[in-house]
């Protein structure tokens, strides 16, 4: 009796799906449709909530901070100020854990946040830091410009502003973004671009000027991972210069407003790595890449095992990076193979399509890079000039010039720029000072 009842439902199942339902009464379809209409968004709005109320296991100091913000947004979920702190949250623990899916948490935040407020500038602020951070620029820049239709004095949509047509390689209209975000908020966040921009143009005296100011304005013993971080942007330009007393000192006080921050500590390891303390550099990375598994720590990782004589951890850290940089980061990739000299034409292939994308001075080094080491040097020429325009002091930058000009028969500017590359910063990169030793010792052909 059972098998003969399961007979006829599997039969009229299938006389169902041969045959084509009568249409439904018009009151009915549109019921229907109403329904689906209003359901939907509400799914949708279901699902962002979930997303951005996501239980975290971790006991990082950011992993409190969201925890203790969702415990209070269960009591107030009406709160639009804590979904924008929230959000907010889950960008930082996106950027410290290397991990881009958590900024589909962050945007979430959003998505609930204009949802309590709609039109809320700061919601449209964090939608921006997400499309930024999922290298979605010219829609970073359109959210920006329509926020600032309606908001022309959100300081937040200036920067996002800013940093979207950096990275698109358009340099002034970014400056003078960044400039609108500082005369309307001076503080760490428009300082801390302002010391950038006058890195890049070549005036390192200034960008410190500027980064002092952003450090002095960071002062929150409530949240001193800004402070941290400006810190540790400050000690880059003295580790640029070649100071490496001056840059471990930024870096050590870094470290002491945040224990075992990442960036901190990858920049100490660069300085033991110059030092020649090989193994403390490696330890140091190694300390670093297991908080925040960035492609360019693991370099660094893989060159002071290697540095080291531990030729079996350097190579498993390059395939780290090989793997994660094909999963979330070409540029660096595209960088790593063509400063090794190796898989040139995938390196080129990497740093091309990254163009499509962005096209900023580090993205233009390396694509001239890539290109110098397929052999099209002309090209390269053309690239890295465009690249150096500016006049950026990264000695790195400066080597690539100069053995690109060497290449295209321009062989003493080529040699001026490379002596120059090391004499900014002699320890600028493994491969890149190695190489730029040769061609220095190297006699010239008459």
């Amino acid at each position: 009796m059972k098998r003969l009842s399961l007979a006829i439902a599997l039969t009229t199942s299938l006389l169902a799906a041969c045959n084509k339902p009568s249409p439904a009464p018009a009151s009915t379809a549109a019921a229907e449709k109403l329904e689906a209409k209003v359901a939907a968004p509400e799914a949708k709005l279901a699902t962002s909530r979930a997303m951005a109320m996501a239980k975290l296991s971790g006991d990082a100091g950011v992993d409190r901070i969201i925890t203790n913000l969702q415990r209070s947004l269960e009591k107030n979920p009406g709160k639009v100020d804590y979904w924008i702190l929230l959000g907010r949250a889950w960008v930082r623990k996106a950027r410290e854990s290397s991990d881009p899916g958590f900024y589909v948490n962050a945007n979430a935040c959003a998505e609930v946040a204009l949802e309590v407020s709609p039109d809320d500038k700061l919601a449209y602020d964090l939608q921006g830091l997400v499309l930024l951070n999922d290298h979605k620029f010219q829609a970073a820049v359109d959210l920006a410009d329509k926020t600032l239709a309606k908001h022309p004095d959100d300081a937040m949509a200036h920067g996002s502003r800013s940093d979207a047509l950096l990275e698109l390689g358009r340099f002034e209209e970014a400056a003078a973004a960044a400039q609108t975000m500082m005369d309307i908020k001076p503080n760490l966040p428009s300082y801390s671009r302002a010391s950038y921009f006058r890195w890049l143009a070549g005036d390192d005296k200034t960008a410190l000027e500027y980064a002092r100011l952003a450090i002095d304005s960071g002062r929150d013993p409530k949240d001193p991972e800004p402070q941290a971080w400006e810190l540790v942007q400050a000690a880059l330009i003295f580790w640029h210069r070649g100071d490496l007393d001056g840059a471990d000192a930024g870096f050590v006080r870094a470290l002491d407003g945040v224990n075992e921050y990442p960036p901190a500590l990858v920049g100490r390891g660069k300085v033991a790595l110059a030092r020649g303390d090989a193994k403390r550099a490696a330890e140091l990375f190694k300390r670093a890449y297991d908080q925040s598994p960035l492609p360019e720590t693991a370099w660094l990782l893989g060159d002071a095992r290697a540095a080291a004589g531990d030729a079996a951890g350097a190579a498993n850290a390059f395939a780290r990076l090989e793997k994660d940089g094909r999963r979330g980061d070409p540029r660096t990739l595209a960088l790593f193979f063509a400063t090794k000299n190796q898989s040139a034409p995938e390196a080129l292939t990497l740093a091309a399509e990254e163009m499509k994308a962005r096209g900023d001075v580090y993205t233009e080094d390396t694509y001239a890079w890539a290109l110098f080491r397929d052999g099209k040097v002309a090209d390269a020429r053309r690239a890295i000039d465009h690249a150096r325009r500016l006049g950026t002091r990264d000695a790195r930058l400066i080597y690539h010039q100069g053995a690109i000009h060497i290449a295209a028969g321009d062989v003493t500017t080529g040699r001026k720029l490379v002596a120059e590359a090391l004499a900014t910063n002699a320890a600028f990169d493994a491969d890149g000072a190695q190489e730029a030793r040769k061609i220095l010792e190297t006699k010239p052909k008459s």
